[in-house]
């Protein structure tokens, strides 16, 4: 009987023992991490790259939350501009706020601190091209610094930019089309050799009597940038667009008042390339308020803010 009382005595305490190390199936075995709170507005921020500060301005909208990913618009300022002076001309803070997006509008550099900065795109301008600065490799770890901060859409990731920032913003286009689903550069060239390794949608802005970047090409009329250059024309760029994403090599044309649209069509991979052409427009973001008090007077026959934003939103990647 003391032998088979001690084989049950040891039973009980094996089943004991093995309900301890078997976890109940309504006991989670991980804690969730809590959401993460956002609150809207403006932020200055900055990150280093290659060994320089590079600062930025993040514009949350309202209503933001950790819950649904939203679009990211990088905005790229012209050159001699800066971050606030892109968010001033475009108004593209207060349609995020409407549209639900974040914005981002990044620092060139320059030789005084937050003045008369400039971008390398290639062939223009002003310091960072004088020192070379890699300002792709700024903008990739830019994205990813948003994309870690920030609940972003990596499908729908975009990118515009005015003159020296245009320019930039067609750069963009040809080396980080990995991460960019689509451009959209005003008053901007396309100078650089352009090898993209991804489809990329491109809408494009540019007023036929602009004397800092010239419709048709060639060297500037007007020009503060100390470099020498030759612009390529917008067709180049146009016609490099459409071959890359194979779209119809003949635009169709719509013309309403002084703004002219072509489309071209049947584009591969749902991308599209779109160039809005102002006539005798100037160098000036339409409907955007001028970059300098003796800058051209913007066209209010059409908005490129809301207009991109609408062909962004046709385009993620």
């Amino acid at each position: 009987m003391k032998r088979f009382a001690l084989v049950w005595i040891l039973l009980a305490l094996f089943n004991i023992g093995c309900a301890r190390t078997t976890p109940s199936i309504a006991t989670p075995t991980t804690t969730p991490s809590a959401p993460r709170v956002f609150k809207s507005g403006d932020y200055d921020q900055s990150l280093v790259f290659a060994g320089r500060t590079r600062t930025y301005t993040v514009h949350l909208p309202r209503g933001i939350g950790d819950e649904l990913a939203l679009p990211l618009v990088i905005v790229l300022h012209g050159g001699g501009g800066n971050s606030a002076n892109a968010a001033r001309m475009t108004g593209f803070s207060a349609l995020a706020d409407k549209e639900q997006f974040i914005v981002v509008y990044p620092d060139g550099t320059g030789r005084l601190d937050d003045k008369l900065l400039t971008w390398n795109s290639g062939n223009c301008c002003g310091y960072a091209l004088d020192r070379k600065i890699d300002d792709v490799g700024f903008i990739r770890a830019l994205i990813e610094t948003l994309q870690r901060d920030y609940p972003i859409d990596a499908r729908r990731i975009y990118a515009t930019g005015m003159s020296n920032g245009g320019m930039m913003s067609y750069r963009i286009g040809c080396e980080l089309s990995d991460k960019i689903a689509a451009i959209a550069p005003v008053a901007g060239a396309l100078n650089v050799e352009c090898k993209p390794s991804a489809p990329i949608a491109v809408i494009a802005f540019h007023g036929t009597n602009d004397q800092h970047v010239l419709y048709d090409g060639g060297k500037p009329k007007i020009q503060a940038d100390p470099h020498p250059r030759e612009d390529q024309p917008v067709a180049y760029a146009m016609n490099f667009w459409a071959q890359h994403n194979r779209c119809a090599t003949t635009p169709a044309r719509a013309e309403r008042g002084n703004v002219t649209r072509d489309t071209y069509a049947n584009c591969a991979y749902d991308t599209g390339v779109e160039l809005y052409t102002i006539k005798d427009g100037g160098h000036a973001w339409p409907s955007g308020q001028r970059g300098s008090p003796r800058g051209d007077m913007p066209t209010r026959e059409i908005s490129a803010t809301n207009v991109m934003w609408e062909f962004f939103k046709r385009h993620p990647k």
